[in-house]
Formats: structure tokens, sequence, C-alpha cells
């Protein structure tokens, strides 16, 4: 895929760069940024994909997480992707819990938003084969995490591809789509009215039927106002525990 560099900035001895490119799986120009510290000007490095929440893109992170002096330390490359499809033609809703800016990390399947809201292939074919061909990456060593709707990707797009990431934690994620509003709302209009077709994107039904074989990170504030109804850690842990192959702490 042709990558056009649209902005870069040097700090902490690495350059920050933002790039877009037409995504394949999307159907649509895409935007995502890449934190390249000094060390990958002489070898590859591993990579940590970064998943924002909801009403972001892929800004956020870059110019608010200070992740840039923690890169360079660790020698990590980092990348963050936009939240979801955009642009002339890509369909959208006033809910901010729904459309641009409310991908949910899946494939939609129920028009209008099956044509380019298929962030799940995205992240695991176009960008994946991006940063292996364009940047000094060591793809055996990738992890993944994000944040609130991004961390209920992360958690889910690691446990169904285990082979490929090394990795995953999350900070407040929605860790039970299918029993919080947001991933109700969300599931109902991306892929239709059956719900066992959510389970797929459920982070505690996925633990359940697939489990995870190294440790998971999930960083939770417990005065978070959306943590009872809409984030759900606790049943999470419930899974994981439930499935034997975790000790929760």
């Amino acid at each position: 895929m042709k990558l056009s560099l649209e902005a870069e900035n040097k700090t902490f001895g690495g350059h920050y760069q933002v790039h877009s490119h037409w995504g394949e799986s999307t159907n649509c120009n895409m935007v995502f940024s890449i934190f390249l510290p000094p060390q990958s000007e002489v070898k590859k490095l591993p990579v940590l994909i970064w998943l924002s929440g909801l009403t972001c893109t892929e800004e956020n992170f870059r110019i608010k997480a200070g992740v840039q002096r923690y890169a360079t330390e660790a020698g990590i490359i980092v990348v963050s992707p936009d939240t979801s499809p955009r642009g002339e033609g890509v369909p959208d809703d006033p809910d901010y819990g729904f459309g641009q800016g409310a991908s949910f990390y899946l494939d939609a399947t129920q028009e209008p938003w099956s044509e380019h809201f298929n962030m799940y292939s995205y992240i695991l074919k176009d960008l994946l084969s991006i940063l292996e061909s364009n940047f000094p990456t060591d793809m055996k060593r990738v992890g993944i995490f994000g944040h609130s709707m991004g961390g209920h990707g992360a958690l889910t797009i690691a446990f169904k591809n285990p082979e490929l990431f090394k990795s995953v934690s999350a900070f407040s994620p929605i860790c039970a789509p299918t029993k919080a509003p947001w991933g109700e709302n969300a599931f109902t209009r991306y892929l239709g009215e059956d719900t066992s077709l959510w389970q797929d994107y459920d982070a505690c039904d996925l633990v359940r039927t697939k489990g995870w074989s190294s440790d998971i990170l999930v960083d939770q504030g417990d005065d978070d106002e959306y943590l009872t109804d809409y984030l759900k850690p606790d049943l999470l842990e419930q899974a994981c525990e439930e499935k034997k192959e975790f000790r929760s702490s």
C-alpha cells in the first residue's frame, strides 16, 4: 500500500509521523501515526499498537499520552490507527457511541455500515502488512493495548489472534459490550439482532471459548463513572477465573 506522509515531528531522539493511505478493508482513506525511536535507525524493534476510545482519532494518543519518552527508553515502536473509517461517502450518526469515531473494532455485517466499518480486518490485514513492509518492525514481537472502546478492541483482537500478539493490556476497557448500553446499541446496528454473533466481539465470551496463554493487564479506576454500567471489569475477571488459566490480583 502506498503511504503519504502527512506530518512529522522530532521528539525524544525519534520521529513521530502521521501517514495516510487507502484502506483495502475499509474502502476509504485511513490515517495512522507511528513513533519511531532512535534505535529504529539501526535495527528492527518490537511494536505496540494502541487503540483509542469513543470520539477519538489517531491524534488523541499521540498528543496526550506522553508515550514518546517511554518508547525511546524501551526501544519500542508505537502505532496509533484512527478509531474508524471516515470521509466522504462513509456513513455517520449523531450518536457519539455509534458511527464515525465509534467503530468498536469489528467487521460490520449490516448496511450501510458493512462497506466501510471493517476495523477488525483493517488492524489485522492492512495495518500489520503496512508495518511489516514499510518500517523496521520486528513482527514476531507485537503487542496491542487500548482505552475504553479501544481496550475492548485490544482484548478481543488479541484473544482471537494469539499467534500475532505477544501481549495485551487495557485501560478502563469495555469488558462485556454485549451486556452494556454502548455495546448493545452498536452491536445491534453493526451486526444485527442475532446476539449469538455478538459473542465474537465480547472479551468475556472470548476468554471462555479461546483463552489466553499469558498475562492480561487491565488498569481500572475505582471511581470511574462508567465502571458499573458500561465497563464491567468484574465480568472479565470472573470469566478469567472460570477458565482457570488466570490468577486475578
